[in-house]
């Protein structure tokens, strides 16, 4: 397909604006090979408002859709899908699209369970079709620089990796907070965007032992007040260690529980030094900001290569990403987070709920299997996915 790539957002709120705005930056900067011909979302009204804020820089207002019954009927109308739904909703709209002939980019995780992510696999190899997971995280420049500097030695071996983010909420995030909608709190929410930097930095995990607490299973609407509580049903905090596959040992912990101090803190180790994600780089005397490391790994990089990760300078990931799902569909380029590299990611973040469910280690191989699904039968049984 070599003519500009026609487009149906699904799912208008929260994170589609982040989405719409990629667009929007790709759109000023003259890279133009698609359009936005539809806007679809259970709420009416955040989908029209979608199409007004699309027609504002595209100059040609998209169709406004309720559901996606409708919209694949006027499927003539567009060329490929980018879901942005509660994770419950990924798998069956992503797999009805497919099946219609239609690729997709779908928001991470990937899918509510790892289950759900197998059918949206086995839909895309059916179909012929593409799938892809909008992960950004790799995507910014330092975060590439990290990889660099990790892969081509600056810090010697690696050996180990510290991943802390200690901290405390009480506002209530929607439906975030309930496993039935999410899968997980934010081990999963966000926490596979970590695990994919994981991977991204460091390699295969192969197995991994966690544990899972919900210590304060409520949240206020309004947090100033803290009145009108909800009860949720996602985790609160989780800890992790994990092996990887080139030996390299990981700790990760999550909360947003910890009253009193917080703090953040994202090192890795290797045998001649460490790369912290905060302070940059240090080998023996040598000290190197993340600032001056990222500008030494951008000076590394052939036109060609800046061009192809960073288009007309585009430094914003999710700008990028969809620029790369873009050419992928119209055959000119491979997307660097399939749905198999989705499912490896998100698979660490199941990997943590699943151990802690059963009490001990688990592999990322029987996981990835479905071998092990004790914290996801709850929702697969739910969604009658057997």
């Amino acid at each position: 397909m070599a003519e500009a790539v026609r487009l149906a957002m699904i799912g208008c709120g929260g994170m589609a604006g982040a989405h719409r705005e990629g667009y929007q930056r790709l759109w000023e900067a003259g890279l133009r090979d698609f359009r936005i011909t539809a806007t679809c979302d259970v709420d009416v009204a955040r989908a029209e408002e979608m199409a007004d804020k699309v027609a504002e820089f595209q100059g040609e207002r998209p169709k406004v859709y309720r559901d996606l019954d409708n919209l694949l009927a006027a499927g003539a109308g567009f060329d490929a899908v980018d879901i942005v739904t509660v994770h419950r909703a990924h798998h069956t709209l992503a797999i009805l699209c497919l099946e219609a002939g239609k690729p997709v980019i779908v928001e991470k995780p990937l899918a509510i369970t790892l289950r759900a992510g197998k059918r949206m696999m086995e839909a895309a190899e059916q179909s012929g079709q593409l799938l892809a997971v909008a992960e950004n995280y790799r995507r910014e420049p330092s975060q590439r620089a990290v990889r660099w500097a990790v892969r081509s030695g600056r810090i010697g071996e690696p050996r180990m990796l510290f991943w802390h983010d200690v901290g405390h909420r009480v506002w209530y995030w929607g439906w975030r907070e309930h496993k039935e909608q999410a899968g997980g709190g934010w081990s999963l929410d966000g926490g596979v965007h970590f695990a994919d930097l994981f991977r991204f930095y460091l390699g295969d995990v192969t197995r991994l032992v966690g544990l899972s607490k919900a210590y304060f299973p409520t949240r206020f609407r309004d947090e100033k007040t803290k009145s009108d509580p909800v009860h949720v049903t996602v985790e609160d905090t989780t800890m992790a260690l994990l092996e990887f596959a080139n030996g390299v040992s990981g700790e990760w912990t999550s909360t947003n529980v910890a009253r009193g101090q917080g703090f953040g803190r994202r090192v890795i180790y290797g045998s001649e030094g460490s790369l912290d994600l905060r302070d940059g780089l240090q080998v023996g005397e040598e000290k190197r900001s993340i600032k001056e490391l990222t500008e030494t790994y951008m000076a590394s990089l052939s036109p060609e290569e800046k061009e192809r990760l960073f288009p007309r300078g585009i430094t914003e990931p999710v700008a990028t990403e969809l620029w790369e799902f873009i050419q992928a569909v119209q055959g000119k380029e491979r997307v660097e987070t399939d749905a198999l590299e989705g499912y490896k990611a998100e698979a660490i973040s199941i990997a943590l709920y699943e151990s802690a469910a059963i009490g001990q280690w688990v592999t990322l191989e029987e996981i990835e299997n479905l071998q092990v699904e004790a914290y996801q039968s709850e929702i697969n049984a739910d969604l009658g996915l057997t």
